[in-house]
């Protein structure tokens, strides 16, 4: 981020804040989408987010920590979000993280499937962690920082996430094995 915009937008200039938006509304649909699950329970964590942004900018000390500064700021209205809605039915959506084409579509998608189960399984903490790890691309203690909880509740979440990941991916594997085997 340009931290000249940070501070102009900071100083109340509106124009500079569209541009800060712009530059990272996209990513944060995608965290809140990845939290949550739902395009329009999203849409209102990243507006909430971006309205606290706005009226909180004059307090944010480092204007190099936008960015992270603004993911925990979605972060967290995403989780508050999936705390007050009831839960929802969302659609199946996981993007190919490379980009690249699966030489099995079916596979890929049974794949897709599968991890979308057990991510959906999760508490929206936990998702938080995994999306903010595997997606953003952050180490625990940048999370534990953008989160603004211990390095030690990050390290948990992380864990419990992927364990709970795991047992959800096995169970599917044992049981896609157990109807391969019968006639």
């Amino acid at each position: 981020m340009h931290e000249a915009l940070v501070e102009r937008a900071a100083a109340g200039d509106r124009e500079a804040f569209a541009g800060l938006v712009r530059g990272v509304a996209d990513r944060l649909f995608a965290v809140a989408w990845r939290v949550l699950r739902d395009a329009d329970a999203a849409e209102d964590a990243v507006q909430a987010a971006l309205i606290a942004a706005w009226d909180d900018l004059p307090t944010l000390r480092d204007p190099a920590r936008f960015e992270a500064w603004v993911y925990r700021l979605t972060v967290r209205s995403a989780c508050r979000e999936a705390r007050r809605s009831r839960p929802r039915v969302a659609t199946v959506r996981l993007l190919d993280p490379d980009g690249g084409e699966d030489p099995d579509p079916a596979a890929f998608a049974a794949d897709r499937d599968a991890v979308a189960h057990g991510f959906a399984g999760l508490s929206a903490e936990h998702r938080a962690v995994l999306v903010l790890r595997f997606y953003v691309g952050l180490t625990v203690p940048e999370i534990a920082e953008t989160l603004a909880i211990p390095v030690g509740t990050a390290t948990s979440r992380l864990h419990y996430g992927l364990r709970a990941m795991r047992a959800t991916l096995e169970a599917e594997a044992r049981m896609d094995l157990a109807q391969e085997a019968t006639p």
